[in-house]
């Protein structure tokens, strides 16, 4: 059974930056697309970026664009998310997510999430 743990999550005035990280545990297929979500407050989950297995695939939500990047080491199983310039309409819960036996993907039916990490931002 894979584990998908997020840290890095906090309270962080607006402008300012955080970077997530998402560490993969247990047994994955040779190759597993990644992404991240987040669901803020009275809001439905919407997706905010999305990596193909090499990484020199990827893909953000408009809203997001120029501020975040999404980048993975394969080694370290981990994935991250670098947040800059952050505004109070990105204060939510974010979730990492895995699609097994993908090279890239885009969609919502991950097989396997993380369990969030809150981010803040202040005005």
């Amino acid at each position: 059974q894979l584990q998908l743990v997020e840290s890095g999550g906090g309270l962080v005035q607006a402008g300012g930056s955080l970077r997530l990280s998402c560490a993969v545990s247990g047994r994955t297929s040779s190759m597993y697309a990644m992404a991240w979500f987040r669901q803020g407050p009275g809001k439905e989950r919407e997706f905010v970026a999305g990596i193909s297995w090499s990484g020199s695939n990827t893909n953000y939500v408009d809203s997001v664009k120029g501020r975040f990047t999404i980048s993975r080491n394969n080694a370290k199983n981990t994935t991250y998310l670098q947040m800059n310039s952050l505004k109070p309409e990105d204060t939510a819960v974010y979730y990492c997510a895995l699609k097994q036996d993908s090279y890239y993907y885009v969609g919502y039916n991950y097989d396997y999430w993380g369990q969030g990490t809150q981010v803040t931002v202040s005005s």
